[in-house]
C-alpha cells in the first residue's frame, strides 16, 4: 500500500485547526520569530481590531499554543503574548504539512 492509500496519511492531516484561520495563523506566525510581544504590536502588525486579537488569542490560549501576560509599564497595563513550546511545535507541524500539500 502506498503513503497516499494508507488512511490518514495525507498531509492535511497534521495541519492545526486553530491555525486554519488566518488571523490566528497571522497571530503565531508574527509571535514564532519573538520571544514575546505587546499585544498592541501584534494588533498592528496582523491589522486587526482589539475586539478581534482579543477573542483570536484567547482561542489559541485555550488551545495552549500561547500564554498571556498582563503587568504595567509605568502607570500602563500591557499584556504581552508570547508562544508557548508546543505553540511553536504546533506552527511548525503545520507549516511542515502546508509544504507538503503545496508540493514544496
Amino acid at each position: 500500500m502506498s503513503t497516499a492509500e494508507k488512511p490518514g496519511a495525507h498531509p492535511r492531516h497534521d495541519l492545526e485547526p486553530l491555525l486554519t484561520s488566518p488571523v490566528r495563523l497571522s497571530v503565531v506566525a508574527a509571535l514564532a520569530p519573538l520571544d514575546k510581544a505587546e499585544f498592541a504590536f501584534v494588533r498592528d502588525l496582523v491589522e486587526v481590531t482589539d475586539s478581534a486579537l482579543s477573542k483570536q488569542v484567547a482561542a489559541l490560549e485555550e488551545g495552549g499554543l500561547v500564554s498571556v501576560d498582563k503587568g504595567r509599564v509605568g502607570r500602563r497595563p500591557r499584556t504581552w503574548l508570547a508562544l508557548t513550546a508546543d505553540g511553536r511545535a504546533v506552527y511548525r507541524r503545520h507549516l511542515d504539512a502546508l509544504r507538503a500539500i503545496a508540493g514544496a
